[in-house]
């Protein structure tokens, strides 16, 4: 081997001569690379070179080689390397080539460890961590680390060993180095660790958090950045580990990293890192971080920091202490119980708005808004306090203040649509004045603060006009549609997609009052249909788009018909300009048409289909990553990054001062991951659209169907949870499809209970096989709890309208005892998406919920009620098991958790019929109870169990003693006259035991206070009990009700006329009937 060349050649590729490094590398790689020799030679260098460039670079280029040479060195050889190479790592002054040479220690441990040689390495590193010389022991501790990383568990000697180390080089009295190197190592024995097995290390190792945190603490108030940033991800990295490590000192961590993240002297990278980590704790330890019931004073903390935001620019995207802080108010919100986050942020914001400091007027309102999402239903239980405070803000003297409070409708009215949008009156003209005093005092086309107020107000009124019915609506068209067109050749891209996507919603809200402006409207914006130009243009097209689908929805299929061939001609050339928004959109618009046109739709489906297709087919394992060298064991494999596999390719050192990841990514690789989002949304888009398509295409779309399904069911397990949720809701919502065609070509109605007395086709049973069986493969393992909330919904809705069919596996092997547990562990909180990451489900359940976590139990509650429909009277069987988990429910604290509680215990009543009898005793003084609930819908719920109960059960003797109980609990209830659902399932009860019980009953003091209550205004289901009990009354020539003919001659009347949803077709068949025999 030519050692003078092999040297001149690395020095070449030290030159910034691109040809020539070109020319060395290959040099190498053939000639040099392919020999043992070349390992040698490189460790050589690193050991002696005087060019500390040159031994940085050996080093680097000798990691590549030790796994391909290393074991085939001589032995005696290799023993002198190792001496040579620790003892100039050791000595090395340069920190680059240092680490660089550890690493190269590191993997020649991984192979000598693993082949049971240097034996010496463990006492070398011992003596180089408690050397007098800090740079030894900085090698040392580094050492450990990156061995660890290669070898992990395989490190030699017992983990008390290394805890016992680490206790003393985390308090190095020198070197940061060493202490946030041994951060690093704990990390990686975090990583390896199981507290069952090893109870003592799970001791050491919760020793050594306070020492953890005093080193995070002493790089902060230093403003040590590099070692800063490694302890807050080690930090980051404990979170996904065994909770027990943490466990004793969750509380402390959370209150200093609070702590860090309030405190304005200190770094404001440091804040947001305090602020990620501590959005992490809720993302990931959401019910310890409930139990310790922080979420209080983190919200304070969080408000008080939005207050140094300042200017609101849609331009700086910039990471800031405010904007994470409003980032963690959010995930706050989503996470904990409404009395942990939501009611003290409420009561905290009477100050912040009347605050003569605009900077905290405006904080009030963000936060405000970053919250509705979390907890949409109580913030809906305050608006009445809530729209006061913003439409006085929406007059505020302070641009960015008026700014701030249409950002906060924006966010009010996207999750609480129609109960914002009953102060249209008071908002929309508010919004008005905003925008028309933004327009008319724009300066210039860069008044970045009047601009945002315009777009704001187009953001703000998009969102409240769909919370409108069309009449409200259709009155602020005129005013509206024009204002807003002014902008639609504005020079701000942003203002012009604001004002057309608001003129889009306009026209959605206020459906046909949109035509007059409709065929102007679509003549200025033709222009924007093709536009491909820049990525501004792409976007704006994205927004027309979406806005001309709109269009076509608001006034209808005759009068859009021109528009259809250029638009579907356009969104199918979408599909090939690389702007997966704008792909997205044009899914959209697919589904959008199918729609309008339904079957119409059949001659645009070959293109859809084969774009939804393309679109699902897209290869996820194109894109290849490099990582660093501890992922070696990976390269070749896949790897799940922001919803989308990644092929991982074997690293290539450049430097090797890396943190924990040592992820060798430059800006450009990271860029292409963030790629990867759009990719799986894409996906995501395209199963959902599928299934509007179905459904309104039906027949049309049989020759695509098998292909379809097929290509959902392979992503029923895809790595992002929102691909899984829009591929399973397609399948249910196809299963159902089908079934209404089987039905109108003339299968028979089914009927509650197994085996099945109506059998489907059996395309249709192997279909619900399939779907089912996706269903319960991912239903039980499920981390996500959206995903398991949107499971609950499309079983309930399927086993609602197909009845038990879906029950039925192949070979009639039922899923009902299977389909039990995944509910009973739902209702009892035991279900995986109910727990903290790497918990087991044995720890405390808690009492209260989020909404979110409600909402999961909540959709079980539905399939629940949903299987009594499906099975009938053999539902009595299964109400044994669920008859206690939901009745503890009922006596909860939360009044939305009693209310669907009784709800679900009536609805199961009625649909197991006699079979309730067994559970009279308990469930009749569980509804008395209720009856006095201060919940009107708790109570409300409760009555309508009551008659369902007395309807149902056999027991009579029961219900007969408690009679007297029931009427003097409904009595007080004929009051509550604003209350119309509460009266109408009042009448409806006492109808029921009028009907059962008619020698029991009062009639002729019952029956004139009933028929008060007429007609019903809500509950129209009633109706059936009511009018069949008055029906059986005149054919018993009961006096009562011949004597109240004149009142229910009027009450008939009204339930005759319009709306036609008050009466079932047999209860109108029996009144009209009644009606003319009384006429007589």
């Amino acid at each position: 081997m030519d050692e003078q060349e092999f040297v001149q050649l690395l020095e070449g590729l030290l030159q910034p001569d691109t040809e020539r490094v070109k020319s060395a590398t290959g040099i190498l790689n053939k000639n040099y690379y392919t020999s043992p020799a070349s390992l040698n030679a490189l460790l050589q260098i690193v050991s002696s070179h005087q060019k500390k460039e040159l031994r940085q670079l050996a080093a680097v280029e000798a990691r590549k080689l030790v796994s391909k040479h290393w074991q085939k060195l001589p032995t005696e050889q290799k023993a002198s390397l190792r001496n040579q190479l620790f003892q100039a790592t050791l000595n090395e002054e340069v920190t680059l080539a240092r680490h660089s040479a550890a690493r190269v220690i590191a993997e020649i441990a991984s192979m000598d460890l693993e082949d049971g040689e240097w034996p010496e390495l463990p006492s070398y590193l011992q003596q180089a961590c408690t050397s007098p010389t800090a740079r030894h022991r900085e090698v040392g501790s580094y050492i450990i680390w990156t061995t660890l990383e290669s070898v992990g568990s395989e490190f030699p000697g017992e983990p008390s060993d290394l805890y016992k180390l680490f206790s003393q080089t985390i308090q190095d009295p020198e070197s940061v180095e060493v202490r946030v190197n041994t951060m690093l190592a704990l990390s990686r024995l975090a990583m390896l660790f199981d507290p069952e097995e090893d109870p003592k290390s799970l001791k050491m190792f919760q020793d050594t958090v306070p020492s953890m945190v005093a080193v995070l603490k002493a790089t902060v108030d230093e403003g040590d950045e590099d070692h800063a940033l490694q302890a807050f991800e080690v930090f980051q990295t404990l979170l996904g580990c065994e909770s027990a490590l943490l466990s004793k000192h969750f509380g402390d961590l959370i209150s200093f990293m609070s702590e860090l993240a309030s405190t304005t002297s200190i770094e404001d990278d440091f804040r947001s890192q305090a602020l990620a980590y501590l959005m992490q704790c809720v993302r990931y330890r959401k019910l310890k971080v409930q139990s310790l019931r922080v979420g209080e004073s983190l919200t304070l903390k969080a408000l008080q920091i939005v207050t140094e935001l300042g200017d609101l620019s849609s331009e700086d995207e910039d990471v800031t202490p405010a904007r994470s802080a409003l980032g963690l108010l959010d995930i706050l919100a989503s996470s904990l119980p409404p009395s942990q986050v939501v009611i003290p942020l409420l009561k905290a914001l009477g100050p912040y708005f009347s605050s003569q400091d605009p900077d905290f007027r405006q904080a009030g309102i963000l936060a405000l808004g970053m919250c509705v999402e979390g907890a949409p239903d109580f913030i809906a239980t305050q608006l009445h306090e809530i729209l006061p405070m913003v439409l006085h803000l929406l007059e505020d003297p302070e641009l960015k203040v008026r700014a701030a409070a249409l950002n906060g409708i924006a966010r009010l009215a996207d999750d609480l649509a129609e109960d914002v949008a009953k102060e249209h009156a008071r908002l929309i003209p508010a919004m008005v004045k905003n925008f028309d005093l933004a327009v008319n005092n724009l300066q210039a086309q860069n008044d970045e603060r009047n601009l945002a107020v315009i777009r704001g107000s187009c953001h703000a009124i998009d969102s409240l006009i769909e919370g409108l019915d069309p009449e409200e609506a259709a009155q602020y068209v005129p005013e509206l549609v024009p204002r807003f067109s002014k902008l639609f050749h504005h020079e701000d891209f942003k203002c012009k997609g604001a004002a057309i996507g608001a003129v889009g919603s306009i026209a959605s809200a206020s459906e046909k009052a949109f035509l007059p402006f409709f065929p102007q409207t679509m003549q200025e914006l033709a222009q924007y249909v093709r536009i491909k130009e820049s990525q501004d243009d792409l976007d704006l097209r994205g927004v027309v788009c979406d806005s001309m689908g709109k269009f076509a929805s608001a006034v209808g299929a005759e009068p859009f018909e021109q528009y259809v061939l250029p638009l579907m001609e356009a969104s199918e050339e979408a599909l090939h300009l690389d702007h997966p928004r704008l792909r997205e959109t044009s899914y959209i618009l697919w589904s959008t048409m199918a729609k309008v046109y339904e079957e119409g739709f059949a001659k645009y489906l070959p293109g859809a289909v084969k774009g939804l297709e393309h679109c699902l087919d897209q290869d996820e394992t194109g894109l290849e990553v490099e990582l660093g060298k501890e992922a070696s064991d990976l390269v070749g494999a896949e790897v799940v990054l922001h919803g989308r596999k990644v092929k991982v390719a074997a690293a290539t050192d450049d430097d090797d001062d890396s943190d924990l990841n040592e992820a060798a990514l430059d800006e450009d690789e990271w860029d292409d991951i963030g790629a990867v989002t759009d990719v799986a949304m894409e996906k995501e888009i395209a199963a959902e659209v599928y299934g509007d398509i179905i459904t309104h295409t039906r027949r049309e779309f049989l020759p695509y169907l098998e292909k379809t399904v097929e290509n959902l069911l392979q992503l029923v397990e895809h790595s992002y949870e929102g691909i899984r949720k829009a591929a399973l809701g397609t399948l249910w919502r196809t299963y159902a499809c089908l079934w209404g065609m089987a039905e109108g070509d003339g299968m028979a109605k089914w009927t509650p209970g197994l085996p099945l007395a109506v059998q489907p086709p059996n395309e249709l049973k192997k279909l619900g096989n399939l779907v089912m069986t996706a269903t319960m493969s991912i239903w039980q393992d499920e981390m996500d709890r959206g995903t398991v909330t949107d499971i609950n919904r499309d079983v309930a809705a399927t086993l609602k309208l197909c009845g038990p069919a879906v029950l039925l596996l192949e070979n009639d092997k039922e899923v009902v005892t299977e389909m039990t547990q995944q509910l009973l562990s739902i209702i009892t909180k035991r279900h995986p998406c109910q727990q903290d990451l790497g918990d087991e489900g044995d720890e405390e359940i808690l009492e209260e919920s989020s909404e979110y976590d409600w909402l999961v139990i909540e959709t079980a509650l539905e399939v629940v009620t949903c299987l009594a429909v499906a099975l009938g009277s053999q539902f009595g069987e299964l109400w044994k098991i669920f008859e206690k988990p939901i009745a503890k429910y009922a006596s909860s604290q939360e009044s939305a958790e009693r209310t669907a509680a009784v709800g679900t215990i009536a609805e199961c009543v009625g649909n197991m019929e006699a079979a309730c009898t067994p559970f009279t005793s308990g469930l009749l003084k569980l509804l008395l109870h209720r009856l006095s609930d201060e919940d009107p819908e708790t109570k409300s719920n409760a009555v309508y169990g009551m008659g369902l109960l007395c309807e149902k059960t056999t027991n009579d003797a029961e219900i007969q003693n408690a009679l007297p109980q029931i009427f003097a609990k409904l009595e007080p209830l004929l009051d509550a006259s604003d209350q119309a659902r509460l009266l109408d399932n009042t009448a409806g009860c006492v109808s029921r035991l009028i009907t059962k019980y008619p020698n029991k009953v009062p009639i002729e003091e019952v029956l004139p206070r009933l028929v008060q209550l007429l007609p019903l205004r809500e509950d129209y289901e009633e109706n059936k009990p009511i009018f069949s009990m008055i029906v059986k009354a005149y054919q018993a020539n009961n006096p009562t009700v011949q004597q109240l003919t004149p009142q229910l001659m009027v009450v008939f009347e009204k339930v005759l006329s319009p709306p036609e949803e008050q009466l079932e077709d047999d209860t109108r068949a029996q009144l009209i009937e009644l009606v003319q025999h009384l006429r007589k």
